[in-house]
């Protein structure tokens, strides 16, 4: 076998591109995984390490009613149903064979609980970090090769004809590498290119940049001089949650407004119904002072904090130091620097109307996604998490074939080449529910090493 070929070349080596690789050398294809960056995981390695399933073992046993049905029920509707209807149904036959996979690889899912868009409980947590560390070990054992500190740079191709591999920047010079199945993108979006940002979601660059630090849309560039088609380009948004000193040692994003929390401005003012999806929260929040709201909840809603686990985790934060805490509202928005009478007038406000004395007023009605039942902000002590947007991906990107193939800007599929996780565009539509990044990204990488062994079992061309 010449130097540098391989069956396929996986760029990129978050979930997607571990997954994939993995799964390609388990059905016995040689695999090169190329990495950017000098460490692997990408931004998955950052992520709260949420994937979202229906009908698992998990939901069973804690009586959690879930189908495929109503998971595809919330996901197009959290995508305003501009959403690619063929990869939801793909994901949707896939996850089941997915979710089995990952338990095959030693994978625990330690929580589940309901988050942004759900309407039951399906995000399951796991250890994400020891996840890409095990896939990769199996993947390494299975004789998968790594390159890591590898840019790639361009896409090779001859005219029309099929991509046949890639070229990457080495630590001093370039090399070529042939995928005879074709290569995988799985190279995540653009939350650190400015340049693509400010072309396609300008607003977004007041976010805080967060991903991995190989997050600035190579991927998407090379798929784009192709040809490749694109898709929710304009519907790039931050994550609301975020601390304003959010650092990349610790993935810091709370979402108490899911577990009774309200979101108030400077001027103490509620902006947007809470129990939306963080992305949308995460746009509102934008055109507040300074970027910045606040999430203000009780005593209530602090007991529900779960130490570790993300999104939950207000234990951890308040050791940070980032949680306001004081025995009276008054004095909790002079700590926090909210004005103390729009505070005082917004929760008496919300306390009404979870009472039923009057209608909310930005029209909330439940906790998350039209489930849970809302509490009033009533018992001592109160706190107080400022935080912003956080742009952790830009789930955007390019158009795909439910096989993971990238497709031109005429649906037409360009022969050798794959997409598959945040590179990709089409899946979420207007917004993200909470699992379905990691868990596409995980779904995908299966679908696309499958792809390509069957490719292998009736003879690719050479």
């Amino acid at each position: 076998m010449p130097e540098n070929t391989f069956d396929l070349v996986v760029v990129g080596s978050g979930i997607a591109g571990q997954t994939a690789a993995t799964s390609a050398a388990e059905a016995g294809l040689s695999v090169v995984l190329l990495e950017k960056t000098d460490q692997l995981g990408g931004s998955s390695a950052m992520s709260g390490g949420w994937f979202a399933f229906s009908d698992t073992d998990e939901q069973e046993a804690l009586g959690v009613e879930d189908s495929a049905e109503l998971f595809l029920k919330d996901m197009l509707e959290a995508g305003a149903y501009l959403n690619d209807r063929s990869l939801l149904e793909a994901y949707l036959a896939h996850q089941q064979d997915t979710y089995r996979w990952l338990k095959s690889h030693g994978v625990s899912f330690r929580e589940v609980a309901i988050s942004s868009g759900q309407s039951a409980a399906r995000s399951h947590n796991s250890v994400i970090k020891d996840v890409l560390a095990t896939l990769h070990r199996d993947f390494a054992a299975l004789g998968g090769q790594t390159r890591l500190s590898h840019r790639a740079t361009r896409l090779v191709r001859d005219g029309d004809g099929p991509v046949t591999g890639v070229v990457a920047q080495g630590a001093d010079h370039e090399v070529t590498f042939t995928g005879r199945l074709g290569v995988v993108l799985a190279t995540g979006g653009f939350s650190r290119g400015t340049k693509l940002l400010k072309t396609f979601a300008p607003e977004q660059v007041a976010a805080i940049p967060y991903g991995g630090k190989g997050n600035t849309g190579d991927g998407l560039r090379m798929a784009w001089k192709l040809g490749a088609g694109m898709a929710d380009m304009s519907f790039v948004s931050g994550t609301y949650g975020s601390h304003p000193e959010t650092g990349e040692e610790f993935h810091e994003l709370l979402t108490a407004y899911y577990m009774g929390a309200i979101i108030v401005n400077k001027q103490g003012r509620r902006f947007v119904d809470e129990s939306r999806d963080y992305k949308t929260l995460g746009r509102e929040v934008l055109g507040q002072p300074e970027g910045l709201g606040f999430e203000v909840f009780d005593a209530k809603v602090r007991a529900t904090s779960h130490r570790g686990i993300p999104l939950k985790d207000i234990d951890t934060l308040e050791d940070l130091g980032h949680v306001h805490k004081a025995d009276t509202l008054e004095e909790l928005a002079e700590a926090a620097g909210i004005d103390p009478a729009g505070l005082v007038q917004t929760v008496a406000r919300y306390n009404a109307g979870v009472a039923g004395e009057q209608a909310d007023e930005v029209g909330r009605t439940a906790l998350c996604n039209g489930v849970g039942d809302l509490m009033p902000i009533d018992r001592a002590p109160f706190y107080a998490y400022p935080a912003k947007s956080l742009m952790t991906t830009t789930y955007c990107g390019v158009t795909i074939s439910p096989n993971g193939e990238v497709v031109d800007v005429d649906s037409d599929v360009i022969d050798g080449l794959y997409g598959i996780g945040e590179v990709t565009g089409g899946f979420h539509g207007a917004a993200y529910i909470t699992g379905t990044s990691l868990g596409k990204g995980a779904v995908f990488g299966r679908i696309v090493a499958q792809h390509a062994a069957a490719k292998a079992a009736v003879g690719a061309p050479a």
